[in-house]
């Protein structure tokens, strides 16, 4: 028997798997886990969702299994849990599926039911599954889709609001998770995340847009204002690291005293009378809302403490430009009709992005970065996970814990390196 987990990762491919694929199985140096099973709905061979220069490698390592799978149906769920011949049960399960995208979820009629079919059920299956073969940890990732108060804890009720559709149900999908008996259940909810080949979130997003700027010889401009407005960050590094952190901590120490190390409160933050109505016709594991779920949780975020007019100081160094606001007039009219205002602040983005990428050389074909800002990214977040806990119970210290002019820069070298950030001068005046 091998003394390594071995291990599967469920989803995630398009958001953190490839990091945490990466740590468990490096490149260069010696493996964390004796398997590696991920599982996710794209192809790799030939890839239908961007993998980045180094995840490719990471694949065809002996001890890694790639499977392409539709999570929603339970028997391919079971069957996904069952190990190669001559191979160990998992121990370890990592859960980072879940619809991600806010236009997808939104701005559609039956937006409660994409989020139930493709986020809450499809973590049912599998926490279902792993609670029946008796993993030693799972752990699921939660994406920042809270309002948070300035310098409050997501944890308390009286702090956070789950944030539009896919809010709720990403918190219900962490309920049900920690209602499910005799499931080593963690949940790890991160702060908005940033690293090479991250190409999804208001980071790089907002990297990308600061490029445009940079390239016109123009400061960059933001709504809203400079107030406090606390936008924290983490590195996809650590998101990796401290999920593995968390699974080697429940495993060692057991369910009973994680609940009692490092159990939460997690109340129904939505529509109690719609979630009221989706309990009461049958939705299978949906909590009552009245209900409160303990479970052990942990937040994490790094130590930069940013806010909106850091980080666009710190992005805007990179590209040669500076960071302003937009005037008050601006500020008044996107608080009542920024719905009407996306197209037009987009179109100078988008046509300056444009433009570099054709004019790069050599020319950018096909980038999976996009200066399009949507409406989602374009409102007022207030992002605050203080994550003193996930140092004090597991043990687990940041590897990047600031964001720095020198990360950012890595981030666009490595993408230009493979081909997908432009390699052009600015705007001759």
């Amino acid at each position: 028997m091998s003394s390594k987990p071995s291990v599967i990762i469920f989803g995630g491919l398009n958001t953190c798997s490839r990091a945490l694929a990466s740590l468990l199985v490096p490149i260069d140096g010696e493996p964390l886990v004796s398997h590696l099973r991920i599982v996710d709905k794209y192809s790799v061979s030939p890839p239908t969702t961007y993998l980045g220069a180094e995840f490719p490698k990471v694949l065809n390592k002996p001890n890694v299994e790639y499977r392409q799978a539709n999570l929603q149906i339970p028997t391919t769920v079971t069957s996904c849990f069952d190990p190669p011949d001559g191979q160990e049960p998992y121990s370890y399960v990592f859960d980072l599926t879940g619809e991600i995208q806010w236009d997808r979820t939104e701005q559609l009629v039956g937006a409660d039911q994409i989020q139930i079919n493709t986020t809450f059920n499809v973590a049912r299956l599998l926490g279902l599954e792993a609670a029946q073969r008796k993993v030693k940890a799972y752990v699921r990732l939660t994406h920042p889709f809270y309002e948070c108060k300035e310098k409050s804890k997501p944890s308390d009720p009286k702090a956070v609001k789950a944030d539009g559709v896919h809010g709720v149900w990403w918190h219900e999908t962490a309920r049900m998770l920690g209602s499910i008996e005799n499931l080593n259940a963690v949940i790890l909810r991160t702060a908005m995340v940033y690293g090479p080949y991250v190409n999804y979130g208001m980071v790089i997003s907002f990297i990308t847009v600061a490029a445009t700027y940079g390239y016109a010889k123009e400061p960059m401009k933001a709504l809203w204002g400079p107030g406090i407005h606390a936008t924290h960050t983490v590195h996809v590094d650590d998101v990796a690291g401290a999920l593995f952190a968390c699974a080697e901590w429940i495993a060692r120490v057991g369910r009973e005293q994680a609940f009692a190390d490092a159990g939460e409160d997690l109340i129904c933050l939505g529509d109690k009378k719609k979630l009221k109505e989706h309990h009461t016709n049958g939705l299978e594991r949906l909590c009552d809302p009245a209900e409160t779920i303990r479970m052990p949780a942990f937040n994490l975020e790094d130590s930069s403490d940013s806010t909106m007019t850091s980080l666009g100081n710190t992005f805007t160094s990179v590209f040669g430009t500076t960071f302003e606001y937009y005037n008050v007039l601006v500020n008044q009219m996107a608080k009542f009709k920024l719905e009407d205002m996306v197209e037009d602040i987009n179109e100078s983005h988008v046509s300056r992005w444009t433009e570099m990428i054709t004019s790069s050389t050599p020319p950018v074909l096909n980038s999976p970065y996009s200066a399009y800002m949507d409406l989602y990214a374009l409102k007022k977040h207030i992002i605050t996970f203080p994550s003193a806990k996930i140092s004090e119970v597991v043990g687990y210290q940041l590897r990047k814990p600031v964001i720095t002019k020198e990360l950012v820069q890595e981030i666009v070298d490595k993408a230009r390196a493979e081909g997908n950030w432009p390699n052009c001068p600015p705007r001759s005046s």
